[in-house]
């Protein structure tokens, strides 16, 4: 695999702004607003700038998967133009739920071995986006919020651009049942009364809980990200757990994709196997 050197949050970003807005000369698009524009692509004649037209296809084709299509992109109020249509987040060239679904909505990837091999999940499994694992916070109660994907008996948490893993107060970590037997407390990374990289600590526990493997996939670049879930999985008590929690970077997965998705990943992210 190619030798990739270390890259920021906002190093990253700047790559991908250079790559899309090359890339926009033949793909319908808008800018962002800013020193580092994003990339915003829009559909065209049954294609997307943002998307392999195979995996686009196939999104298309299944309705829980369209859905996703539709979620609201947080920083419209940036496009130029704004009210005279939808933007989606999943437009967004620096999204890594469109970089997820383009790979793993490809037509027959999941019967590909090398892939599910590098994921340790069976062949033929099909992809829940958005899965809410209901982790158990207390009597009845449990937490609503969306891991990325769920495939087989694996959860998957994707990242790629983002500058973290987000943050959530202690108070509400420790509502977690059986946070404190999951994970050495003390060890877990808290900073100003809130706990870093929450979504690791949820991903942790709801593989906990439902007795699943727990995956990040981030871009090798990243290794900031990689360092935050490290410290992470050191604060995990149970070495069994330990063994069901893994990190898989994009470039890992390039480098078992086939020829169209291996193209299309260093074309439009520059990452390459």
């Amino acid at each position: 695999m190619q030798r990739v050197e270390p890259m920021s949050a906002g190093a990253l970003r700047r790559e991908l702004s250079a790559r899309n807005r090359w890339r926009g000369r033949i793909y319908p698009h808008e800018a962002t607003y800013g020193a580092v524009p994003s990339v915003v692509y829009q559909e065209h004649e049954g294609g997307h700038g943002n998307f392999l037209d195979a995996s686009y296809r196939a999104i298309l084709a299944e309705p829980e998967w369209a859905a996703r299509l539709r979620k609201s992109y947080c920083a419209d109020s940036r496009v130029p133009r704004r009210w005279d249509r939808t933007r989606c987040e999943l437009d967004c060239a620096n999204s890594s739920d469109a970089l997820l679904m383009n790979i793993f909505c490809y037509p027959g990837i999941l019967s590909h071995w090398p892939l599910c091999g590098l994921l340790g999940v069976e062949r033929g499994a099909t992809p829940v986006f958005g899965y809410k694992p209901r982790v158990p916070l207390g009597e009845k109660l449990f937490d609503r919020t969306e891991v990325d994907m769920l495939l087989g008996s694996l959860l998957v948490e994707a990242k790629l651009t983002e500058s973290g893993f987000q943050t959530a107060a202690i108070e509400r970590v420790l509502r977690y049942r059986g946070l404190d037997e999951v994970f050495d407390v003390s060890e877990l990374p808290v900073k100003n009364g809130s706990v870093q990289s929450y979504q690791l600590v949820r991903g942790v526990m709801a593989a906990c809980h439902g007795e699943r493997s727990f995956v990040v996939l981030c871009d090798a670049r990243r290794v900031d990200l990689v360092e935050k879930w490290f410290q992470v999985m050191r604060a995990v008590r149970c070495c069994e757990l330990r063994s069901r929690l893994a990190i898989v970077t994009w470039q890992e997965i390039a480098a078992v994709m086939p020829g169209p998705i291996a193209a299309f990943l260093g074309e439009k992210y520059g990452i390459v196997g």
